[in-house]
Formats: structure tokens, C-alpha cells, sequence
């Protein structure tokens, strides 16, 4: 499709004013053009994300230059390319990892920051993948270091994040313990291959990682949680444990005994992706397609997928997410 034959307008949902998920409003925005290195990208299904929620909420405003829509990944099929695009043609299919503007009809993206559709993969899977997947390889395999044979932690196992955590920790050799809020939710933690699935509510995860573990604790962990986890994630660590904090669910301010961080020789360390440059996104990208395009390609590892809601009902999908009864990937049918 050349940029001539483009649609002057699309759907999409824009958040009228921070606030609860029924800000959420289908509008109509000009067609965006691609800009250099761009591809704009005909969507057929988004993802929702908490950074989603949070943006609506006005807590994570968008990146200098990005769209003020929320959605930060998409799958389609390449409908236009900007200049000097090398990789992709009009009518490629795609997923990608997308700065904002994903919940729409049509959405820009650099084409570093895109990849193919994993063989036999539907356009509503493949657009579960790239804020979880680009999310958990940065955190638990460059910044969390964690190698075969170690033993991780994730706690929210049953959430996006969990889900993907759990299978790409168990591919490439590491034992899994995670955390849970339900016996369900417990279950399928272990039906994806946690060695060990903790029910928060009626167990304490220090307790049965330090016995699960023989008393070593886990090498590495992967925490949304904050709030009172961090000192508990401590006493949960190994010795040269890493702890990567990717959100505060429970809160971003705690009392913390510091001196298990010496002790231990721990390091607690953690990042956004969204600000990240284009550049480190592609080099992400290019890893992910090595090393873990192929598992799922052969279906070793896949996305759980828990509902699909059409675009315009976008704060419904919101509702949902806020409730915490999902269990893995909550979608938008753009198509």
C-alpha cells in the first residue's frame, strides 16, 4: 500500500483525561506517515499493558516525540515505508514494539523495532510478544545475568510478564520458582514449567524459596511488586543474588535492612524500556530473533492468552486488568 492509497483517517482510543478506565474513548486521528526509518504498520491486534493503565491514570506520560495514545505493541501488516527502510515491504506481516499509539488502526514504529511473525503464529498471538518479551530478556538474561543451572525468581507469575518469565527461564536452563495470588493461577504457573509456584496469600515465598533452595536462595529476581518484597526479596537472594525491580505495584518507598546488600554482595538494580532508545531496542530485537524467535517457532515456548475485547472497548480490557483475575496476555482485536 503506497503512502497516495493510505486512509486520511482511523480509529483509535485516546484518553480524555487521566482517570479511571472509562476515559478510554474511540476518536477519529489523521493516518500517521512514516518518517525516516519508520514503517507504518495496518494493525490487527494490540496488546494491553499495566504501563498502558498507567499512562490513563497520568503516571507514565509518553516519550518526547511519541504518540500520546497508549499501546506499546502491535502486530499487522506493513502498509507503508519511510525512507531508507531496508528491511521490510509493503505487506510483510509483523509484530513490534511500539513507543505509543498501538491502540489504533494504524501505528508508526521504527523497522528495527519490528519483527516477523513467528512461524504459525496468529496476528493476536504474535501481538502478546514484544512488551513481554523485549521486557523479560532485558531484565532476567543482560541485566539479571541469569545462566543454566541458576535458580529464579518471578513473582506475578500468572501476569504477561510471569508467564513469559517462567517459559524463557525454564528454555534456557534455570530453575523457576514464582509467586502467585490463587491456587489456579499456582497451577498454571507449574503447567508452564515453575519447578515451584508460591501462593502468596497462604504462603510465605521467603520460607519455601530458602527450603526449595536448601537455604542458598534464588541467584536472580524479577520483581514488580517493591513495596515490602524488597526487603523480603533480600532475605529470599542468594549470595551474589540479583534483584531486577521492574515496577512498584506495591509501592515505590520501603524500610529496607541495607545490610544484607553487603552481606550477600547483592545487586538490585532495574529499568523502563519505553524511554530506551530506538538503537538499544534493535539491538533487543535482533537478540530476541536469535535466540528465542526460534523457540517459538517451534512452539516450545508460546504467549498465554487470557481475553480478546474489540478496540473500542478498550476500558473494558482495562477493567479487566485492574480486577488481577487474568491469567496472561489481555488483547485488542484491531482488525
Amino acid at each position: 500500500m503506497s503512502a497516495t492509497s493510505l486512509p486520511d483517517v482511523m480509529t483509535a482510543i485516546a484518553i480524555s483525561e487521566p482517570g479511571g478506565p472509562r476515559v478510554l474513548k474511540p476518536v477519529e486521528r489523521a493516518v500517521p506517515r512514516p518518517g525516516e526509518g519508520e514503517i507504518l504498520i495496518k494493525v490487527q491486534a494490540a496488546g494491553v499493558n499495566r504501563p498502558d493503565v498507567a499512562q490513563r491514570q497520568g503516571l507514565y506520560p509518553p516519550p518526547p516525540g511519541a504518540s500520546d495514545l497508549p499501546g506499546l505493541e502491535v502486530s499487522g501488516t506493513v502498509a507503508a515505508c519511510g525512507p531508507n527502510v531496508r528491511r521490510w515491504q509493503v505487506g510483510d506481516e509483523v509484530t513490534a514494539l511500539v513507543p505509543g499509539g498501538g491502540y489504533a488502526q494504524y501505528c508508526l514504529t521504527h523497522e528495527s523495532n519490528a519483527l516477523p511473525l513467528p512461524h504459525g503464529f496468529t496476528f493476536t498471538e504474535a501481538a502478546g510478544l514484544p512488551e513481554n518479551y523485549f521486557t523479560v530478556w532485558h531484565n532476567v538474561f543482560q541485566r539479571g545475568g541469569l545462566t543454566e543451572g541458576e535458580t529464579f525468581l518471578v513473582h506475578g507469575g500468572s501476569s504477561g510478564i510471569g508467564t513469559t518469565a517462567i517459559q524463557l527461564a525454564k528454555a534456557f536452563g534455570a530453575k523457576v520458582i514464582t509467586t502467585a495470588g490463587s491456587d489456579e493461577k499456582c497451577n498454571t504457573c507449574t503447567e508452564l514449567g515453575a519447578d515451584r509456584a508460591i501462593n502468596y496469600k497462604t504462603e510465605d515465598f521467603v520460607e519455601v524459596v530458602k527450603e526449595v533452595t536448601d537455604g542458598r536462595g534464588a541467584d536472580v529476581i524479577l520483581d514488580m511488586v517493591g513495596g515490602d518484597y524488597v526487603n523480603r526479596n533480600y532475605s529470599a537472594a542468594a549470595l551474589d543474588g540479583r534483584i531486577v525491580q521492574i515496577a512498584f505495584l506495591g509501592g515505590a518507598t520501603a524500610e529496607v535492612n541495607f545490610s544484607r546488600l553487603m552481606v550477600k554482595r547483592l545487586t538490585h538494580t532495574g529499568s523502563t524500556l519505553r524511554p530506551r532508545s530506538t538503537a538499544f531496542k534493535g539491538r533487543i530485537a535482533n537478540e530476541l530473533e536469535a535466540h528465542v524467535w526460534p523457540l517459538l517457532a517451534a512452539r516450545k515456548i508460546a504467549p498465554v492468552m487470557d481475553m480478546i475485547y474489540p478496540l473500542t472497548e478498550a476500558w473494558r480490557a482495562h477493567e479487566h486488568m485492574e480486577e488481577s483475575n487474568h491469567i496472561g496476555k489481555i488483547m485488542l482485536d484491531v482488525a
